[in-house]
């Protein structure tokens, strides 16, 4: 697993959430991926699943939004990528989010998990608070 490789697979993403319905799923995860949206999450398993969350997550190719990122760390199989994804003109919802990614042979993803954040979103002792 390399950088370029992971930043594919992430430019391979957007695009995907960008195109209607969810054919080209197969060509970024495996048929038993493992998608779980936040880290105390049930996963989502299988690829007919993860097309149903998709489906009913997302407002539908038009969406508006805009997504960056940085790929954090690789080691093997398994990336680590900070992504900041900001919804509408005017932005009405962003989140910051670190995404882990655990690799197949052949390049897909296997196993995806998502540690989503959002503005205003508190800790659970913040800072300062006895």
């Amino acid at each position: 697993m390399n950088r370029e490789h992971v930043a594919g697979w992430l430019a391979a993403y957007e695009r995907i959430w960008r195109t209607p319905g969810t054919d080209a799923l197969v060509t970024i995860f495996t048929e038993d991926a493992r998608y779980q949206q936040g880290p105390y999450w049930t996963p989502v398993v299988g690829l007919p699943a993860i097309a149903r969350m998709w489906e009913k997550q997302r407002k539908g190719p038009d969406e508006v939004f805009q997504m960056t990122g940085e790929i954090v760390a690789i080691d093997g199989d398994t990336a680590v990528s900070r992504q900041e994804v900001r919804y509408g003109d005017p932005v009405d919802q962003e989140y910051r989010d670190l995404w882990i990614m655990r690799f197949a042979e052949d390049g897909r993803c296997r196993s995806f998990e998502e540690w989503p954040f959002w503005p205003g979103q508190q800790p659970a002792n913040p800072p300062g608070e006895s």
